[in-house]
């Protein structure tokens, strides 16, 4: 979950020699390539674009300037009339508790509880999404939607396979999606990716997850046996129909599979040798210099050759939420 490639230009991306503070990101990006190129270095990962608007908000912060606001945002203080996802932007990434809150009902619009922890946390997301969630809100199992022919944890699924998940979910096509974590902003960016390798644009990450909806007084509902505990249920046997050969259940969502926003092993193996990419460890520093064991047995420590560390927890510590009030 935590990794991701940076296109170079000319020079060496000088910002990336060492775990910065995120609040000099921005400006550190912009300084490592010419003037003459306007464009954001691409991001295929998890954190995307999602890291890029972060790391600018913070420098806008940072130097007292006004922080540029998200047309999404400027809609969160008010219901906006004949509301429809169609027409909202895909250009920000985040959109705030006080937006959702306002649009919540909208039947364009669907909620993903994406929660996930790390192994040694020891805590269940579907158990805690039953005890509190934000209401009509769906359960999405980032372990569950995977593919099964490997071991290793949460791999992306195939087309095919995240088709019928999400279709057995409820989800369309014509549906603007939100989705959000318990920990604030952690996992819900991997599903924000996911949906996006798929073809899906109209998503959006909730700024600050469950606890800033809960922060600001807004209603969570509980469910101990409710439709979307059968429709995760339902999601992860569809899943599973695919990757065995059977026969699955009618498919409601198309998939566009965008080979740019993913990278193959082979892929990163090539490019330690070429150099014509980037590569950005979002790990703790600990775990990126092999200090500190991983969290999950028989992973061996360190990093990928010549990957660079930001870790991702310094995306957060500035502040809990992406967007500054």
């Amino acid at each position: 979950m935590a990794s991701a490639i940076l296109t170079k230009s000319g020079q060496r991306l000088r910002f990336l020699s060492s775990c910065v503070p995120l609040s000099r990101l921005f400006h550190q990006i912009h300084s490592s390539f010419p003037a003459h190129q306007n464009s954001n270095p691409v991001l295929p990962s998890p954190l995307n674009r999602v890291l890029i608007y972060l790391a600018e908000r913070a420098f806008h912060f940072q130097i007292g300037s006004r922080v540029p606001s998200s047309p999404i945002g400027v809609m969160a203080s008010s219901a906006v009339s004949n509301f429809s996802t169609q027409s909202a932007s895909t250009n920000e990434p985040v959109v705030s508790a006080d937006w959702l809150h306002s649009n919540l009902r909208e039947p364009d619009l669907k909620v993903l509880d994406a929660s996930w922890y790390m192994p040694d946390e020891q805590r269940n997301p579907l158990q805690e999404y039953q005890v509190a969630h934000i209401p009509s809100a769906l359960f999405f199992d980032v372990d569950g939607i995977a593919d099964r022919t490997t071991k290793l944890p949460h791999m992306l699924p195939s087309e095919k396979a995240f088709a019928a998940a999400v279709s057995s979910l409820g989800i369309q096509n014509r549906d603007g999606l939100v989705v959000y974590d318990g920990k604030g902003i952690f996992s819900a960016a991997r599903v924000w990716w996911m949906f996006r390798v798929f073809g899906h644009e109209r998503i959006w990450v909730l700024d600050g997850g469950l606890p800033r909806w809960r922060a600001l007084g807004y209603d969570v509902e509980s469910s101990a046996s409710s439709d979307a505990i059968l429709k995760a249920s339902a999601a992860s046997e569809a899943i599973e129909n695919v990757y065995q050969g059977h026969a699955v259940g009618p498919v409601t969502f198309e998939t566009n599979f965008q080979p740019h926003l993913v990278w193959t092993l082979d892929q990163v193996k090539n490019n330690i040798e070429e150099k014509t990419r980037q590569h950005v460890d979002a790990r703790s520093k600990p775990r990126f210099d092999g200090v500190a064991p991983e969290p999950r047995k028989g992973i061996r420590s360190g990093h990928v050759p010549g990957s660079k560390c930001i870790p991702f927890g310094n995306v957060n510590k500035m502040n809990e939420f992406f967007i500054m009030d």
